[in-house]
């Protein structure tokens, strides 16, 4: 498929008609035409095919997925107009000429988080040059995640919706729109900033001024010192401080000191957890900086700690440390999971946000692993030369009856045992398929 095509100019207004400042932000692309991609991925970047695994993962019916792409290679996508939290096509099936309107939203990301984005990636001149090449490296996401800023589509952030008759979530109109979007985020990742509320335009300005008041603020500094700036930069650095020793012993719990302390709209349980909890995570950040300790649940931390992925996340961490509390269940309600958050809980006391991950993440995963991890499975969960069942579904692969293997987002294997007709975690993550079946514990 010939994708060498010109990116139209943000969308100009008639003389007679008045745009909102999303319209104005608007840039339409023309439609791809039929043909067939060369590949083994989907999409050629690896920010691409985040997008699309983002999608994926929310999709009730993996059939409408096959039938997206075949609506993508085959071209009945119309052309593509991208706007802040939302892009939009007609997309026909093939049999029909009046096509579907069909669209789908992103979520956008807030003033403050643009600001924290922005103030980051303007100190760091690498980052401007790889965008302006149409490059999106990793460090810029983790410099956005650093920000406290998800950049990449997450769990939810995308919402699809169609005007043909299909409940399927996504249709496959809209699964097709989806797909033909990772071609353009793949040739320039400002369409995914336009997504995310700001277009190239508006974002290169902002960090134009946000670097010359950088400068006039580094140049005030260097008078009022009165210290020339070679001099200054050709002093040798000063000592900095020893880093502080181990950090040990557990911080106190302040549940018990608040019990008969009630204040009227105050949960003394709560406050003490929210409380507790943060003394956690800072003696974690005291012992990342000191060196390796080990953490509450077990998994040693190296470096600095990073915020959870989202709020499901964070409330499933927070529930980890009074499961069976009040406080818990109303984080589950709250969170509108409460039927889900046991099986979280038991998810994170094994692996942290990644086993937490593992629970709902549907993905396809490299395709050679396929017919390999299979055969592994087989060959391990033999018993007296008998050779179970193995059956797979996208990332996860089922043994027998009761036991199933789970390929992780890190590149790790997930036991689960079945339990009451769902599938619950039963152990640590291993890097071998077979050795997480193995150390299945026995009914």
């Amino acid at each position: 498929m010939d994708l060498d095509f010109e990116f139209d100019d943000e969308l100009e207004p008639d003389d007679d008609t008045e745009l909102s400042a999303d319209e104005r932000r608007a840039r339409s692309f023309p439609r791809f035409g039929p043909g067939r991609r060369v590949g083994r991925k989907f999409a050629d970047t690896w920010w691409g095919n985040a997008w699309i695994e983002s999608m994926e993962r929310t999709a009730l019916d993996p059939e409408q997925l096959r039938k997206g792409r075949r609506y993508a290679f085959a071209g009945q996508v119309g052309s593509i107009t991208v706007s802040p939290g939302r892009i939009s096509a007609g997309v026909h099936d093939g049999d029909q000429y009046t096509p579907h309107d069909t669209i789908v939203r992103v979520g956008t990301l807030a003033e403050a988080e643009w600001d924290r984005l922005l103030d980051r990636v303007a100190a760091k001149a690498g980052h401007i040059a790889a965008l302006l090449d149409r490059d999106m490296p990793h460090d810029l996401v983790q410099t956005a995640d650093d920000a406290g800023v998800r950049l990449l589509p997450g769990y939810g952030d995308l919402e699809p919706e169609c005007d043909c008759p299909s409940w399927d979530h996504p249709c496959r109109h809209a699964a097709a729109l989806a797909y033909q979007a990772a071609w353009l985020l793949d040739r320039d990742p400002f369409v995914l900033l336009l997504m995310r509320g700001r277009g190239e335009a508006e974002l290169m300005a902002d960090l134009r001024r946000r670097n010359a008041r950088r400068s006039v603020a580094a140049d005030a500094v260097d008078e009022a010192a009165g210290t020339p700036a070679e001099q200054a930069y050709a002093a040798p650095p000063a000592a900095l401080p020893a880093p502080p020793g181990p950090v040990t012993g557990e911080p106190l719990a302040l549940a018990p000191l608040l019990a008969g302390h009630e204040a009227p709209g105050i949960d003394a349980e709560a406050l003490g957890v929210l409380a507790a909890d943060a003394a956690h995570r800072a003696r974690d950040l005291l012992a990342s900086v000191a060196g390796p300790a080990s953490s509450p649940l077990g998994a040693t931390r190296a470096g600095p700690l990073a915020p959870e992925p989202d709020a499901w996340c964070d409330a499933v961490r927070l529930a980890a440390r009074m499961p069976r509390s009040a406080a818990a269940r109303r984080l589950g309600e709250a969170s509108g999971r409460a039927a889900d958050l046991p099986r979280a809980v038991t998810a994170w006391e094994y692996a942290g946000s990644a086993g937490v991950d593992v629970v709902d993440a549907v993905f396809s995963p490299p395709r050679e692993l396929a017919g390999r991890v299979t055969d592994a499975l087989r060959e391990a969960g033999g018993v007296d030369g008998a050779v179970p069942e193995v059956r797979n579904w996208r990332n996860r692969w089922t043994v027998g009856r009761d036991a199933q293997v789970r390929y992780g987002r890190d590149g790790r294997w997930y036991p689960f045992r079945r339990r009451a007709g769902q599938w619950w975690p039963a152990g640590p993550p291993s890097p071998d398929p077979a050795d997480a079946l193995l150390d299945l514990p026995k009914d």
